[in-house]
């Protein structure tokens, strides 16, 4: 017979239904405005676009790495070629797979990324309240986690289909668990002394023991896991992995309790996941964003160079990104530095106030954290999407100086005096609240405008590649998210992000680029070259691969795209290999060449760069005298070509260069003859003479101050017997 059990009543069984638990109620209240705030933005995307859409074409790049998950491919972004390093989150397209596999496709997944979107939106404010409450006071973290909630950069990308928020907020919720772990040895110390304190008769035996169960046990463990997982949001959480393995140790100290080798070692191997597995399956480490984006990567930047260029970064961030400059207006307050520098200052006055040390240094290890990005190539992609992650730890800054003059006038005067003084803070709070805000209503509609184009012209473009392009074809983009996503064709990146191996050429030039693909033409068994381009013609800058145009998409109303006219045209490769000889007749094969751009045939050469960049590369066309046209990669505005000869005999040097003054040219550095200019308006002049016997390096220089273009150097043996290089 079953044990009898009290009568419950219908208000009983109401109370229980209603019971929230208490950690989810200022949750599910930090989710009503983002509720509204997504709502907004995504009408207006709806209202503007006329479907759903994504205002960033890096967004699908996410969803065609969910797909091909779903599908068993792990991180292949062109089903069947294998694994690529271009994905920048691990995590982000792992959480929308699912959604793949339970059958939907295409633009139907736009709307779960504005669901996760809201939640980790709504999620972000909740992290910034809670690790900014013991710090800042209830009011200004409040007020704080109000400010996430109304900042545009946020609604913005919460609606963007970008791991953006996932980032903020796994960056929050990582600081917040670890500054709750330092607490937790004084909480529990705390308790335990007091509950010892009790009088003996009012001393309950289990009373310690309970207090210290509802404190919980420190939790490490999450805090191991978020340190393992961040950096499989960005690389930028590798924030959180440096927090985490701090925190665990000085916890270890503090509490004198063991922490586990698993415990201390997760957040150590959380920055090397990716790597790692971009290493096993590729052959380096780092990833193709990286080569592409990072100055670290830049082949034409040395140490000293990658420094003065993150030190100028910087400089654009603290005095334009960060103070609602020219590109960062439709989302940040003019003069928002100013508050932000306030609360630098005020943070460790509301850390003694309130004794919240590790709080303050972990919200200031946030703010500093914003500083990453400036070690890329620029900060100003995507609406300047790198830096918003860090964003909370700016709003809490700003707490901080609007807490401490708060209570620094309330300090003193009278009771009166004090309590009427009292409502500085709020309005200080609350006021940088409506100025956050008040920039909501521009950042949506710039949101609405920045999606249509992406649908009016990426999409549109991809769209028509379905049902015009054949099956089979190759197509070449730079813009690789929509095309590949939605029209069902293989895809070529030209800039190398999801296309293993082509990142060095996108970072080395125009001219590098053409001569690699001319490289790969030469090779039967290599790779397959584009059959069409869907492309930016002024991106590409290779009008030598541009054949017979077939199609165009035009949007004028924008701001966000590379370019107002994006092109689809068919692959030509007829000018390959047109310039592999100098247009001069000479008998014989040369015993040696230099391509320059080829950045094989400059490494073997030991062609020395200078001040060689990117944008100094081309790829010409030039017009011979019978009319036929002959296509050359080159480096622009050269003050000196210098590289290895290294021959036995005596040859005869021919150069290939543009310059509107003569050339000096010199072996071993003694002169030996100057070549003439160029015919105005030539693409190129073609010059020879001869070098002495045993010549090992030549040098090339204009006679004045002037700059030139190099294309091409050969050499051919004066006599019979010469020898080739060594």
């Amino acid at each position: 017979m079953p044990p009898l059990r009290a009568p419950t009543t219908r208000t009983d069984r109401a109370r229980g239904r209603a019971r929230i638990p208490t950690w989810l109620a200022p949750y599910l209240i930090a989710l009503v405005p983002s509720c509204l705030v997504m709502l907004l933005a995504t009408s207006r995307i709806l209202a503007r676009a006329g479907e759903p859409a994504l205002p960033l074409d890096d967004s699908f790049i996410h969803l065609q790495y969910a797909r091909n998950l779903a599908g068993g491919r792990f991180f292949e972004y062109v089903a069947g070629e294998g694994y690529t390093s271009g994905a920048t989150s691990f995590l982000w397209p792992l959480l929308l797979a699912p959604f793949f596999a339970a059958g939907l496709d295409g633009l139907a997944l736009v709307p779960v990324t504005w669901i996760f979107g809201t939640l980790l939106h709504a999620a972000t404010a909740y992290e910034t309240w809670r690790l900014g409450r013991p710090l800042v006071g209830d009011t200004a973290a409040i007020a704080a986690g109000a400010m996430c909630s109304v900042f545009g950069a946020f609604a913005w990308f919460a609606a963007s289909g970008m791991e953006t928020m996932m980032l903020a907020w796994i960056l929050l919720r990582g600081a917040r668990v670890a500054a709750e772990t330092l607490e937790w040895p004084a909480r529990a110390a705390t308790l335990a002394v007091s509950s010892r304190a009790e009088p003996r008769e009012r001393q309950s035996p289990r009373a310690p023991t309970v207090e210290l169960a509802l404190l919980g046990r420190a939790p490490t463990v999450e805090l191991a896991l978020l340190g393992l997982a961040a950096p499989l949001v960005r690389p930028e959480g590798a924030l959180v992995s440096v927090i985490a393995a701090a925190t665990l140790v000085l916890f270890a100290r503090r509490s004198g309790r063991p922490i586990g080798a698993a415990l201390a070692l997760a957040p150590c191997l959380g920055p090397f996941a990716v790597p790692l597995s971009h290493l096993a399956f590729t052959g380096h480490a780092a990833s193709a964003t990286a080569m592409v984006k990072h100055l670290a990567f830049d082949p034409y930047l040395d140490r000293a160079a990658v420094i003065a260029a993150s030190l100028a970064n910087a400089k654009l961030l603290v005095m334009s990104l960060l103070d609602g400059g020219p590109w960062t207006a439709v989302f940040v307050p003019a003069r928002a530095v100013v508050a932000i520098a306030l609360g630098i200052v005020a943070l460790p006055l509301c850390a003694v106030r309130r004794r919240a040390w590790f709080r303050a240094a972990l919200v200031l290890a946030l703010a500093l954290g914003t500083l990453g990005p400036a070690t890329y190539a620029t900060m100003l992609w995507n609406r300047v999407r790198y830096i918003w992650p860090f964003a909370p730890a700016w709003f809490l800054l700003i707490a901080a100086a609007c807490s401490e003059l708060g209570a620094r006038v309330r300090g003193g005067g009278t009771t009166k005096g004090r309590r009427f003084l009292g409502i500085l803070e709020p309005a200080l709070a609350w006021g940088a609240v409506t100025l956050f805000g008040a920039k909501l209503d521009w950042a949506t509609r710039d949101l609405a405008t920045s999606a249509r184009a992406i649908s009016r012209q990426q999409v549109a473009l991809a769209r028509w590649a379905r049902h015009e392009l054949p099956e089979d074809a190759l197509v070449g983009v730079n813009d690789t998210g929509a095309i590949a996503y939605l029209s069902g064709r293989k895809t070529f990146d030209v800039v190398g992000l999801t296309t293993e191996g082509e990142a060095a050429y996108w970072a080395a030039g125009a001219g590098p680029r053409f001569e690699h693909y001319e490289r790969v033409a030469r090779e039967p068994a290599g790779r397959p070259l584009p059959t069409h381009f869907v492309v930016y013609e002024q991106w590409m800058a290779m009008p030598a691969v541009l054949g017979a145009f077939l199609h165009e998409a035009t949007v004028l109303d924008q701001s966000i795209l590379g370019g107002r006219t994006m092109g689809a045209f068919v692959a030509d490769h007829s000018l390959f290999d047109s310039g592999a000889r100098p247009l001069t007749r000479h008998e014989g094969e040369p015993t040696g060449e230099l391509d320059v751009a080829d950045l094989e045939s400059e490494r073997a050469h030991g062609y020395r760069l200078g001040d060689a960049r990117a944008h100094y590369t081309v790829a010409a066309i030039a017009v011979t005298p019978s009319g036929d046209e002959v296509a050359d990669g080159g480096r622009r505005w050269r003050a000196e070509d210098r590289f290895r000869l290294d021959v036995t005999l005596p040859v005869t040097l021919v150069m290939r260069t543009h310059s509107e003054e003569p050339l000096a040219i010199y072996a071993d550095g003694v002169l030996v003859g100057t070549a003439r200019a160029a015919n105005s308006g030539a693409t190129w002049a073609e010059s020879e003479l001869t070098l002495p016997q045993g010549a090992r390096e030549v040098a090339v220089r204009p006679t004045g101050a002037g700059r030139f273009t190099s294309f091409h150097y050969w050499w051919y043996a004066t006599n019979e017997g010469a020898s080739s290089d060594r």
